[in-house]
Order: structure tokens, then sequence, then C-alpha cells
């Protein structure tokens, strides 16, 4: 599939604070999926439907043992479940906001993870590999290295829609975590994000559009970026601007949600035939091919932040 749509579906509902919300929670947001699909269905293919970080749960405890017992699940689940039933009935990609999980091969600690659903299943999980310190407790998979851990840090997958990578909100402030999807072949980059303010989406600032600007320069790719907009009353002690946005790989905004809280849909086309074009003409600002990797491995052959501290 040469060009489709995407939609970012940012939310502004109640921050959950047990698991037992989270039924309730996926149906409000399988209706958003229905509204993004079937809504711009006379005019275009929405093919790729992304929701924000902290969609079904935050880490809203101070501890690692209070997350585990009133909001963490295991990934597969029921409720992604009905993700794969409401892929397959559009014949679409969902990237879920993220779930506080657990996994029983490491249990004691909590991931932040986000969920690629396509017709055929659960295709993939990102677990956030740059938590938000202080506040995010949640662990990074860097941090489980020296013990085993074994699964793919920058997952990238191959679909009929193009070859989809993801990483969530404060990853993007990392040149390396999106270089990593770039590198693994991601032509849509996904951002699953629940960025607040000031550094969201509104003036002076705005760290949301330069981020996804250039990661999506940087990289030669597309940018599907869909933040939360929760009001300040639902998710304290922050406010979150959405600004949700899909830009080319060229970091033209293709389209845009206006800042401020709401509930929001935004689309924007995806042209892989364009990307694909650039991507083998291009002599000049081919910024993938003419990386210079050795020039810059010393910097990393001392470990800043070692695993497991």
């Amino acid at each position: 599939m040469d060009r489709y749509y995407a939609a970012c579906c940012q939310t502004d509902l109640p921050c959950p604070r047990t698991r037992s919300e989270l039924r309730e929670r996926v149906t409000n947001l399988l209706e958003m999926v229905d509204q993004a699909v079937i809504g711009y269905r006379p005019f275009f293919d929405v093919k790729l439907v992304v929701f924000p970080e902290f969609a079904h749960a935050a880490p809203v405890y101070e501890t690692v043992a209070e997350l585990r017992d009133k909001l963490a699940v295991p990934l597969p689940n029921e409720e992604t479940d009905r993700y794969v039933a409401k892929a397959r009935e559009h014949g679409i990609y969902i990237q879920t906001g993220t779930f506080l999980e657990v996994d029983s091969q490491w249990p004691e600690v909590v991931f932040n993870t986000t969920c690629l659903i396509g017709p055929d299943g659960l295709l993939s999980k990102y677990r956030k590999v740059n938590p938000w310190l202080p506040w995010e407790v949640h662990a990074s998979p860097h941090d489980l290295l020296p013990h085993g851990y074994s699964e793919p840090l920058f997952p990238v997958v191959e679909t009929e829609i193009g070859r989809l990578g993801a990483a969530i909100c404060y990853d993007w402030l990392f040149p390396e975590t999106i270089r990593a999807l770039g590198l693994g072949g991601a032509e849509v980059l996904i951002r699953v994000s629940a960025y607040m303010d000031p550094w969201g989406a509104t003036p002076p600032m705005d760290w949301w559009t330069l981020f996804n600007r250039t990661r999506a320069i940087e990289n030669q790719a597309f940018v599907v970026a869909c933040n939360q907009g929760a009001s300040l009353s639902h998710y304290p002690p922050f406010s979150w601007p959405g600004g949700s946005m899909v830009v080319d790989f060229d970091g033209r905004i293709l389209s845009q949600a206006d800042p401020g809280p709401g509930a929001k849909i935004v689309v924007g086309p995806i042209d892989l035939a364009s990307l694909r074009a650039e991507r083998s003409r291009r002599s000049g600002h081919n910024l993938l091919g003419h990386i210079r990797t050795e020039a810059y491995r010393p910097l990393y052959e001392r470990p800043i932040y070692r695993p497991g501290t």
C-alpha cells in the first residue's frame, strides 16, 4: 500500500487508579478507532491509528509495588485481544496507548509498554527505554541487560503499510533511540507520548514540534506523533497540551491538532512511494547513508549510564 492516512487519537480522560477501570477505558478508545476509520472513509483510507502514552494507565503511585498491585497487567491480555478484533474488523494497524506491564520473567519490575497490533494479532511490544526520571519508576530494559534481557530493544515491524517502529515520549529526546529505529529500517516512526506543559505543543518552548520534525529529518522517515491531551484535573500535577501531528520525511507538518487539552482526532497522509523514491534517489542530505558510525564509537566505549544503576 503506497499511500494511506494515519490518525492520532489524543485523549482527555480521568487517570485510572485501578486495573478494574481498564475495560471501560478500552471501550472508549475502540470507539475512537471507529470514529477515525469510519468517519473519514468517504475521503481516504485510515490504516494506522495511534494513541498517546498513559492512555490505559499512568505511574500514579510512588512505588513499583503499588503499581504492580493496582494497575499493571500482563501483555497480551483480553483487552489487547479486543484491539486485535478491531484491527481485523477494519483491516488496520493500531499502536496502543501505553500499558503498565508486568512480566513473570521479571517479577520485580514494571514496564511502560506500547503494542503494535494488526489484523493478524499483536505484532510487537516496545518497552520505554528512557523513563522520565525521577517521576517514572517503571524499569528500562537497558537496566536488565546484565541479567539476561534478550528481547529486541528497538523492534521494527514489516507490514503492508510499511516498516513501523515506535518509541515513547521522553525516548524522543535521545537521538540514539530514534536512530536505532531508523537504522532498523523504519519508514514510519510512531511517537506515543504524554508531553506536558511547558515543553509541549505551545510557545515559547514547543519542544514537541521541534523534536518531532528533527527526528523525521534525521531519519528520513514519516513521524506520527500522538500526544496526551488531558487537562490538569485529569492528570495532575501536569497539564497536557495535545498538538498531535503527522510530519513528513523533510520535516514538513502535514497536519496537527490545535494545541490545548481535549480529545481530538487528527489525520495526515503517509506517502510511502514518495519516501522510497527519495531514499533511493538522494545523494545529498542522505543522513542515514552518510552517518560515519566509526567516528562516534569512542563516545560510547565507556558506559555513561551503566545497566542496573
